[in-house]
């Protein structure tokens, strides 16, 4: 009777069977995430992506051993490199201004990289999600090595605006591209330490610039050629795992025509544009009240308004998807983050004036001074990165570095021209580990909470609010410390011409002051630290309420049969 059944019979219990293995064969698969509950174990088409934190429907791809090694070092290269060529300009200045007699361009040199930087960092995001990961970071490093590049054979001010504007292009895509790769390459549980790791280190970036630029100013903009060759190597030799929305056939001229949201660029271009040439201007090459001032702040308030029409029109295809931005969590932790980094900035700026002015430091000598706080938040950044993945919690390091940053600011306020080097150096210890316990907290926030198909254009948004929080904050630490510097002057000293002490500049106060008043114009530039100090005070306590929006989520492995990565 069994050889009289026939083939339909046979084939349905056979395609039973077949499906049992293959259900069986996914869940002893090593994988590192949950095998999928009444699903088809099936491979999604090209685009479909899964959740993160989720169950998934087809096994994850991770990286382990020397290609993660490598990966890892060539990101942490690639974000060290961005930051020390942001600070390492600055100790190139005054030999740029005397080569060039370029005096009245120094604003340009910063701001050409930031302009072009922030303009464009949210369609980097959106370029991250349709093409290929790994060769995007690669063209976009490649831009700024060139701009860097550039600038050091460049024979005139306006070739080195140029070469600057190139770099910023390039950077805008650097920081969101390592975090979008190792959102990639390794699961959530294990990328706090690899975020704190890239982050910390990264930071070096900022204390070596005067360091490295004090020391070969001629080569200043070539050092990063080298270096940037071995990043390039290193990552060329791993396979980035990819995952895009679209298929893998379909053309290049489709994606950007219809995927890309080109026409909300064009608007957020020069809507940024005009917003930061308003912050970096006002009170600098013109007064907060002036014609061009207000112009600029009011044509860029109204393309805001018409940019963010424009996205709610388009909806989820939007350059910066407004049901993304909308998510609590997400805009909580790019407050969060906007607030950490505005710190962040403000303390790079303001602590090396007062060392090189008030305690008459050389640029090389303050780089020496800013140690304590570095060393402090790559030590904290790292740590919280290991606690996090084993606590499973990001919320508590959040809140955590909230309130010992606004201790340490608290701390640096009281600082004075008379301020031993234990204190200042431990107060610098205690606000370097408030910042470095918070700097990775947002980022984990975000990848946790959204799908991994949205994570690079939501890791742009949050790195384009770094860079915005950063030019605003500057902006308001400049007329704070201005203000308060001009107001202690015209108090202590009122015969002297307070406004020629402020145009000289802080690295020339005791060229220019007699020793008599030398006294009175310290502490007036005390003060005006002091107000800057307490400017970043206000910062991180907004980010401790600002951080408890970002989530309850444990992001700790799931527990499954068999464990393992491939």
């Amino acid at each position: 009777m069994a050889t009289a059944t026939s083939k339909e019979e046979q084939s349905e219990p056979q395609a039973i069977v077949a499906d049992e293995e293959k259900t069986e064969s996914h869940s002893n698969a090593p994988t590192l995430r949950e095998p999928v509950q009444d699903e088809k174990q099936t491979k999604p088409e090209d685009g479909d992506v899964p959740t993160e934190n989720e169950s998934d429907s087809e096994e994850p791809e991770w990286l382990t051993g020397w290609k993660l090694t490598s990966m890892m070092t060539s990101l942490t290269l690639a974000a060290f490199l961005m930051l020390l060529d942001m600070s390492i300009i600055s100790t190139a200045i005054p030999r740029i201004t005397s080569d060039f007699h370029s005096l009245t361009d120094i604003g340009w040199y910063a701001s050409a990289y930031n302009l072009a930087s922030a303009a464009l960092q949210p369609l980097t995001g959106k370029i991250y999600m349709y093409f290929n990961t790994r060769w995007i970071f690669l063209g976009l490093f490649f831009v700024f090595q060139l701009g860097c590049l550039i600038c050091g054979v460049a024979q005139s001010s306006i070739m080195l605006i140029i070469g600057r504007a190139v770099a910023g292009i390039g950077s805008s895509g650097i920081q969101s591209g390592a975090l979008t790769i190792i959102a990639k390459s390794v699961p959530i549980h294990r990328r706090p330490a690899l975020i704190g790791i890239l982050m910390g280190f990264a930071q070096l970036g900022l204390v070596s610039g005067p360091l490295i630029g004090g020391a070969f100013t001629e080569y200043s903009f070539y050092i990063n050629l080298p270096i940037g060759a071995v990043c390039a190597a290193l990552i060329l030799a791993v396979h980035i795992p990819d995952h895009r929305r679209v298929r893998r056939d379909q053309s290049a001229i489709k994606i950007l025509t219809t995927k890309l949201d080109l026409t909300g660029f064009v608007i957020f271009c020069p809507t940024i544009i005009m917003l930061l040439l308003a912050l970096q201007w006002g009170g600098n090459e013109y007064d907060w009240d002036s014609a061009t001032v207000i112009g600029l702040f009011c044509g860029g308030g109204v393309l805001l308004l018409v940019f963010l029409a424009w996205e709610y029109r388009v909806g989820e295809g939007a350059m910066i998807p407004l049901p993304i931005v909308r998510k609590r969590e997400v805009w909580t932790a790019c407050l969060t983050q906007l607030f950490l980094f505005a710190t962040v900035i403000m303390a790079s700026f303001y602590l090396p004036i007062y060392f090189q002015s008030i305690k008459d430091a050389t640029p090389f000598d303050s780089g020496v001074d800013l140690l304590p706080s570095i060393l402090s938040l790559i030590l904290a950044a790292v740590a919280s990165g290991g606690l996090a993945q084993r606590i499973g919690y990001y919320l508590p390091f959040a809140t955590a570095s909230a309130v010992l940053s606004s201790i340490g600011f608290g701390l640096l306020s009281t600082m004075n021209p008379h301020t031993s080097t234990a204190k200042w150096a431990g107060y610098q210890i205690v606000m370097g580990f408030g910042r470095g316990l918070g700097l990775q907290m947002s980022i984990l926030a975000i990848q946790a909470n959204t799908s991994p198909d949205v994570t690079p254009i939501a890791m742009a948004v949050l790195v384009f609010c770094q860079t915005f929080g950063g030019a605003i904050f500057v902006s308001a630490a400049n007329v704070v410390f201005t203000n308060q510097l001009r107001n202690e002057l015209e108090s202590r000293l009122p015969d002297i011409n307070a406004q020629t002490i402020i145009d000289a500049g802080a690295g020339a106060v005791n060229d220019i002051v007699s020793k008599a008043n030398l006294p009175q114009v310290l502490s007036s530039y005390s003060e005006g630290v002091r107000a800057v100090f307490l400017l970043c005070v206000a910062c991180s306590s907004i980010m401790f309420f600002t951080s408890f929006g970002m989530g309850w989520k444990d992001i700790r492995q799931k527990k499954s049969p068999v464990a393992g990565s491939v």
